[in-house]
């Protein structure tokens, strides 16, 4: 899967590499880039190479919540109301510039993410499994757009950037897309069935105590930082250790290791710190999850 998606994303293995830990993580991928990096080229190309349902939404601000998680509509031949799934209801959900979209729309994909179901008209009805959300959005474009709340944020397994290629692979690029699109000739390479049983192999990554215990140290550390406001939450203390087992996975073990932690922390953490008044000048959230690797040693577990 990470070489046909690095088809599409030239020289940017690490970026794949997240997309992939955030799938078998069982989370949800924010990719936050100016504009014409390949953000949605990322989504399309992931979406692709597995063989199941797909489905991708043009934020907008005129979008409303039912236009996601489908409605009931009213059918003459049985006088009965019936529910007609959304979009939401496919293992790929594309939410191309989800900040485009009001509060009100973006609050429809809370329950998605959180608990993959969805209910509508006092029914609830469970999603396709596996399930994920991969979500795009403008940092640097501010007309139309409605900052993602913080609930919304601390879903997100992780956060990344596809960042502007070198010189080289841009050269590459032009070559690739100078004839026929190459995601049009993209093919799956897996399916959703393969896909759980990975998904299944991770959950059995063994992580020992003191892995624990040094997840439960950063989590807190977020917490008690004077230039943060809003640390990170337990939600978040969950999606760093399945990260870490996904990381693990892909990297051949059956076990984490502290370095695990360290290559996902700033993706997982650092869109889920809010920084405290008049610091957003003076740092950024990834750079207090950088120090915070820096200074938090491994320690044994308490026995208490």
């Amino acid at each position: 899967m990470a070489q046909n998606v690095q088809r599409i994303i030239v020289g940017k293995p690490d970026v794949v590499r997240l997309a992939l830990v955030t799938l078998l993580a069982e989370g949800h991928l924010l990719v936050e880039d100016v504009p014409g990096v390949g953000k949605t080229s990322l989504a399309k190309a992931l979406a692709r190479s597995l063989d199941c349902s797909v489905s991708r939404v043009q934020f907008t601000p005129d979008l409303l919540p039912g236009d996601i998680t489908g409605m009931s509509v009213y059918n003459r031949q049985t006088n009965e109301f019936e529910f007609r799934p959304g979009p939401v209801f496919a293992n790929v959900v594309i939410a191309d510039e989800i900040n485009r979209a009001s509060p009100k729309t973006q609050s429809a994909l809370l329950e998605c993410m959180a608990e993959h179901q969805v209910t509508v008209d006092g029914g609830t009805y469970q999603l396709a499994s596996p399930f994920m959300v991969i979500a795009t959005q403008n940092p640097v474009e501010m007309d139309g757009t409605y900052p993602l709340p913080e609930a919304q944020r601390d879903r997100f397994t992780a956060r990344i950037s596809v960042g502007y290629p070198d010189p080289a692979a841009e050269l590459a690029m032009i070559d690739e897309h100078s004839g026929a699109d190459p995601l049009e000739m993209l093919r799956p390479v897996a399916d959703a069935r393969m896909v759980r049983a990975v998904i299944e192999a991770v959950r059995r990554v063994r992580v020992g105590p003191e892995v624990r215990q040094y997840c439960v140290d950063l989590i807190g550390a977020t917490r008690r930082q004077p230039e943060v406001r809003l640390g990170a939450s337990p939600r978040a203390t969950l999606h760093l250790v399945r990260a870490a087992r996904a990381h693990a996975a892909l990297a051949g073990r059956g076990y984490v290791v502290p370095d695990d932690v360290q290559a996902i922390a700033v993706p997982v953490l650092a869109h889920r710190l809010s920084l405290a008044p008049g610091g957003e000048g003076r740092t950024t959230a990834a750079d207090v999850v950088r120090g915070l690797l820096s200074r938090i040693p491994v320690r044994a577990p308490s026995r208490a």
